[in-house]
């Protein structure tokens, strides 16, 4: 009985102890790490930049062959895809939209007698100059690969879209047109791909700091 009685109280008090020095500890790492509720603002922050650069990391891990529209009096408009590579053959209009990229001259004109758009560089001879009238782009007929996107999800070239979409020769399907991108190619490694692969990681880390967060609440509450 004695030895029970004298056994009691010190464990008791080293019970307290232990229960403290893990309430302390609890607290040192919770002052190291992110809150939760910041931590839950900064997860739905991430995945929303994920959404918004979502297409440009489908696009990266898409087929790299690319899908054939065809070519003058053989197309296959059926095929057309968004955020796919692709290639034609056509005939440009003569109406072009022209914009400059530091130094480089950017061309915007149709393939006659389909619904896609052509985004290329100039070519020799299209020396266009801003604030002047565009001239008629090359017209001899010719052949392109790249990145297609419906109208909807090329919202960046919408002035290209809205300069063309009336041009002869223009011809949108189920009302639609589209946009082929001369040269962008699937795998092809691009800002936008970086920021995924940042976006992903602190998406994790901050998934990490919300758990950990959680639990050192609840192992506080527990030592009380």
């Amino acid at each position: 009985m004695s030895t029970e009685t004298e056994e009691g109280p010190a464990s008791v008090v080293e019970e307290r102890t232990e229960a403290i020095r893990a309430l302390e500890a609890t607290q040192r790492r919770r002052r190291l790490g992110v809150r939760w509720p910041a931590a839950s603002v900064a997860i739905v922050l991430g995945v929303c930049g994920l959404f918004w650069v979502y297409p440009d990391v489908a696009y990266f891990f898409s087929p790299r062959e690319p899908i054939t529209l065809g070519t003058e009096g053989d197309y296959h408009f059926e095929r057309l895809t968004s955020n796919r590579y692709a290639q034609i053959h056509g005939t440009p209009t003569q109406v072009a939209a022209y914009t400059r990229e530091g130094d480089v001259t950017m061309v915007h004109l149709g393939l006659r007698d389909t619904p896609v758009l052509v985004r290329r560089a100039a070519l020799e001879g299209e020396d266009w100059v801003p604030g002047r009238p565009p001239m008629a782009p090359d017209q001899r007929p010719f052949g392109v690969r790249g990145r297609l996107l419906a109208r909807k999800d090329a919202a960046r070239f919408e002035s290209g879209f809205k300069l063309l979409e009336h041009v002869d020769g223009v011809v949108p399907r189920d009302g639609k047109l589209w946009l082929l991108i001369e040269g962008e190619r699937p795998s092809t490694f691009t800002g936008d791909l970086l920021i995924a692969i940042v976006l992903v990681l602190f998406v994790a880390a901050n998934v990490f700091f919300l758990i950990r967060d959680i639990r050192a609440r609840i192992a506080a509450r527990a030592a009380r």
